[in-house]
């Protein structure tokens, strides 16, 4: 019997559909695609990694936290990494970014990365962050006050050697 050659347009379809990994689930034809795919994986007996994919955070998002950690740890005297650990994650959104412990030869606390926040989730810890930073006497600026952000952004960049 002869092989049949698929157009291309088919081959590539094809390919699309045996290997994606990424499947939107409120769409009728990927969620049975995702199907489809996990069976033929249950049926060979694959090791795999099932997660949920979140919607990512903008770029601004990312660039506003960190700026707000840098002012904030400049004017406490704290690294950016030093504030975004032991007082963003642990002192301010405990409950977001406790994972709870892992036992071994030592007990260790797992924490979550900010990386696997939505937008949603991170616009909570943002909010609760001002919240805390303010009642500590130090106001930190909304996001959409521009002029208050670019001297921030102005004061960290000629002190970024500290931070």
């Amino acid at each position: 019997m002869k092989c049949q050659k698929f157009p291309q347009r088919h081959a590539r379809q094809v390919w699309q559909y045996l290997f994606k990994m990424i499947y939107d689930l409120s769409n009728e034809i990927q969620k049975q695609q995702a199907v489809t795919r996990f069976k033929y994986l249950l049926e060979k007996k694959k090791k795999i990694e099932l997660k949920v994919k979140h919607p990512k955070r903008s770029i601004s998002q990312n660039s506003y936290l960190h700026l707000i950690l840098s002012a904030f740890g400049a004017n406490f005297g704290y690294t950016l990494e030093e504030t975004k650990q032991f007082i963003f994650k642990q002192e301010v959104n405990r409950e977001t970014f406790y994972n709870g412990e892992k036992a071994g030869l030592v007990t260790v606390s797992e924490w979550r990365s900010t990386a696997e926040l939505d937008s949603k989730e991170m616009t909570v810890c943002i909010d609760r962050f001002l919240d805390y930073s303010a009642k500590n006497g130090y106001l930190l600026p909304d996001p959409s006050n521009l002029v208050w952000i670019e001297q921030l952004e102005q004061e960290i960049s000629n002190h970024k050697q500290f931070l």
